[in-house]
């Protein structure tokens, strides 16, 4: 199990955003002149990989500014990340179907299903650089006057075209709680209709207008399962870009009522005892979720 202090997945130093060199157009300028600086395409919701040289094995296919591909694109679709790996890195940021000639052993691919056999500064990345590219395509127009919007800010900011209205929009993300609720030597644990059969993970939602986040937790929990909980305790979070969720990861106690009363969004919910997951009697969520650490943490209190 991940260590308590360790960074989740996704998360962690891995790049330096260098957000002040945004506001800089002659330092921007400079960063798109340097031969050393990366980009990383994305093509909708895809990103330029190398050809899989074997099946756990993927890498991101980086290219250099004088690519084609960047060489005919404009500053518009460009978006700077930060310095990765003591170089500087932008998104080349494309709409899905944009007709692009791939470099050869490359291809388009999806993060989800890769994310775990990346390497864990790359999957960070792309994860960054899919949260900024889905609220790009998500912000094309202003929300109050419906004018088109353009980006500002080396990528960070979709400003409205309108000069008399000149709302400013910024990358947007949906805060969402994830709880593992425990019961002495018992954690509660629901399932989802689609997800594979015998997989449970702890119970989650989104935290919805003038409410704390604590409120969300005992809400959901309840809305749910039926169950009370007390002692709401933060953990750790987790940006997770599928699409645009920060998850707050908690710890609560259950309170007096502990009868399960299943509401209508999982197919299932059961208590679970330690032995009955260190015995494997269900499937876990996946190592790079942060319900996996909430769980792992709770396993090893004993």
């Amino acid at each position: 199990m991940p260590h308590r202090n360790a960074p989740n997945f996704f998360a962690g130093p891995y790049i330096d955003r260098r957000s002040e060199v945004r506001e800089d157009a002659a330092a921007l300028e400079a960063i798109r002149a340097d031969p050393t600086t990366r980009y990383v395409l994305s093509v909708g919701a895809q990103h330029l990989l190398h050809a899989a040289a074997a099946p756990d094995i993927a890498r991101i296919a980086f290219l250099s500014g004088e690519h084609p591909i960047v060489r005919g694109t404009d500053e518009t679709s460009q978006v700077l990340l930060g310095q990765f790996q003591d170089a500087w890195c932008i998104l080349l940021d494309l709409p899905a179907g944009s007709p692009v000639v791939l470099p050869e052993a490359t291809q388009l691919a999806e993060l989800r299903p890769l994310a775990a056999i990346l390497p864990a500064d790359e999957s960070a990345l792309l994860a960054y650089a899919r949260g900024i590219s889905l609220w790009r395509a998500r912000q094309r127009f202003c929300g109050v006057c419906g004018q088109p919007t353009r980006p500002m800010r080396g990528g960070h900011v979709l400003r409205c075209t309108d000069p008399q209205t000149p709302h400013d929009f910024f990358p947007r993300l949906d805060p969402a709680i994830i709880v593992l609720v425990s019961d002495g030597d018992r954690a509660l644990l629901g399932r989802q209709a689609s997800w594979p059969p015998g997989r449970y993970s702890t119970i989650a939602g989104f935290v919805e207008p003038g409410e704390s986040l604590e409120d969300a937790v005992a809400r959901e929990v309840r809305e749910e399962t039926g169950v009370d909980v007390d002692e709401v305790c933060y953990q750790s979070s987790q940006p997770w870009p599928f699409p645009a969720s920060l998850m707050l990861g908690f710890r609560a106690t259950a309170g007096a009522q502990r009868e399960i009363h299943r509401g209508s969004e999982l197919a299932d919910v059961q208590w679970f005892s330690r032995a009955d997951l260190l015995a494997g009697k269900i499937l876990l969520p996946p190592p790079q979720a942060i319900a996996r650490r909430l769980i792992g943490a709770w396993l090893e209190e004993v």
